[in-house]
């Protein structure tokens, strides 16, 4: 074991230096031996949380099963949070800490295959969200009433940032239960079904809410929201099953969430269309208002849109169309985000790329076929194209913004290459379902799409998800009146052969088949009635002369 942790360090430190990054970055990001040695089956969360002194205090409960033979293990919180023992089959385990990870030195070995757990006590006051989410943490507000407020939102920060857990995207417990004290007056939503309710002691001291997520869960999705709420029910009747609808909103906004809350049965028939069935059924659909503007969290959506349409109130964001975008896009990370999972941050354009392409088939299924060509538009018209949007794996180093708008137009770019809808829809419902709850390498995500479609699209993922800039497609038209001669190419990198549509007919689009070197073709067109059909393809144009 001795061997295998100096080789970690070595590797780390070789790693971290050639990319620029520190210790510290990859003892967050990389499954060391020390992480690899164990699998998370279930996290017990109980916790009680003071809103007035922004103080939390509990336990976490973590089982795993051993992969191979250990006496030293990770887990992660940070460094602001005090722990007070860590137990394991009733003793009190040695520890030490190195910036934000915990390494636990076990009494006995631990042999692979066995089962078992420990339990880290710890208490303090967690991060303030600076910008939630962000730039997340602890929200600590009051509503209008002048009660308590509290919301939760972590991705990226991580969900070590307020409890003990295996802070790395590729382990999810299959399951969890989340236990949670607050104030008289007070209701704490979390994900999954409530348990129970415990009021032995609610009237004097405190209320005990307890949470229970059935289906694998990552750590960032857990969450906290803590107020004085409403609740209403509804039910989505999907064939012969229902799923059960919970909002949790402020009393003083009960009547319009009841209005705005209306989209979600409409919206989920979308996304059942084409992306298959609610990943959690069994845990239902929930939207809890919260104090910041939205997060994923699964089972327990967070809404702060204010109940206005669009991105809290510009329409920018939906292409002048009348839908709130945060029910639409947090709602679609319960198929990729939730169910769906990338192994590491690196990858998060894994989820947000088809989360926000999923906002295109939900306009496409509501408004039509050309409102959605309107929502891409919009979406190309947001690229960045400075930095890729695959980030740097092992030192928890996400991609750049682009991942959403641009990303989305990507993927629409991939569907005017297919020039098949019905083998796309089936692609992309089909692709939900193979790795629904679990967590996935881009690459593996990349490689079903080539076996599905039975095309090889290397050079298109390595043009717009690794490199920053767009393809540029340079073209000349020579000649007089209609006789044309087209000359054109691919400035890309290399080996880019994208084919593309151009008018090669008065109004009809037709392929043609750039590469790098220059190419001809003959056309009978005025220059007037040529064009490029960019409503499909996300590129760079260059008109030479």
């Amino acid at each position: 074991m001795k061997k295998l942790i100096l080789l970690s360090i070595l590797f780390q430190s070789l790693f971290s230096y050639s990319q620029e990054f520190g210790r510290k970055d990859s003892l967050r990001g990389y499954l060391s031996p020390e992480r690899a040695c164990y699998d998370v089956s279930y996290y017990h969360l109980k916790i009680s949380v003071d809103p007035k002194e922004k103080f939390i205090k509990g336990y976490s409960e973590i089982h795993f099963e051993a992969q191979s033979d250990f006496e030293l293990l990770q887990i992660d919180l940070f460094d602001n949070m005090k722990i007070s023992e860590i137990q394991f089959e009733g003793r009190a385990q040695e520890y030490n800490r190195e910036f934000n990870a915990v390494f636990v030195n076990f009494d006995r070995l631990v042999k692979s295959g066995e089962k078992t757990f420990i339990r880290v006590y710890y208490a303090g006051n967690p991060r303030v969200a600076i910008n939630p989410p962000w730039d997340g943490g602890f929200s600590w507000e009051k509503d209008a009433n002048g009660n308590d407020w509290v919301g939760v939102s972590c991705q990226g920060l991580g969900a070590s940032s307020w409890w003990p857990n295996k802070d790395h995207q590729s382990d999810e417990p299959d399951s969890m239960l989340i236990s949670c004290q607050v104030p008289p007056g007070l209701q704490c939503i979390s994900n999954g079904n409530m348990r129970f309710h415990d009021l032995r002691k609610s009237t004097k001291l405190y209320n005990t809410y307890h949470w229970f997520v059935s289906y694998p869960i990552n750590n960032y999705d857990v969450t906290l929201n803590i107020g004085d709420y409403a609740h209403f029910g509804d039910k989505f009747i999907s064939g012969n099953d229902t799923l059960d609808l919970d909002y949790y909103v402020l009393p003083y906004n009960l009547e319009k969430a009841q209005e705005q809350f209306e989209v979600v049965k409409p919206m989920l028939d979308c996304f059942e269309k084409y992306l298959g069935p609610y990943p959690f059924w069994n845990d239902g659909f929930a939207l809890v208002e919260t104090p910041y503007l939205g997060m994923e969290h699964q089972s327990a959506i967070a809404y702060g849109n204010k109940f206005r349409l669009g991105y809290l109130g510009n329409t920018r964001f939906t292409a002048g169309l009348g839908f709130d975008f945060i029910i639409v896009h947090e709602s679609a990370h319960e198929w990729w985000g939730n169910s769906i999972t990338a192994n590491d941050i690196s990858d998060m354009w894994i989820q947000e790329t088809f989360c926000t392409y999923s906002e295109v088939l939900f306009v496409e299924c509501t408004y039509g076929y050309d409102a959605m060509i309107e929502y891409v538009k919009n979406q190309m018209s947001m690229a960045q194209n400075r930095r890729a949007i695959v980030g740097t794996p092992n030192v928890h180093y996400k991609g750049s913004a682009d991942m959403y708008a641009k990303g989305s137009a990507f993927i629409h770019t991939l569907r005017s290459v297919v020039d098949n809808d019905s083998l796309w829809f089936d692609l992309f419902k089909s692709m939900t379902n193979h790795f629904k709850h679990q967590t996935v390498d881009g690459r593996e995500v990349l490689d079903y799409i080539n076996k599905k479609s039975d095309r090889n699209f290397d050079k298109l993922y390595e043009q717009y998800l690794y490199t920053p800039k767009l393809p540029q497609f340079e073209y000349e038209l020579c000649g007089w009146g209609k006789r044309k001669t087209l000359k054109y190419r691919w400035n890309a990198i290399d080996g880019f052969d994208m084919p593309l549509k151009v008018t090669l007919e008065n109004g009809v689009f037709d392929w043609i088949y750039p590469e790098s070197d220059w190419k001809e073709l003959d056309l009978s067109i005025w220059k007037k009635d040529f064009q490029i059909a960019n409503h499909l393809f996300m590129i760079d144009v260059k008109k030479l002369q």
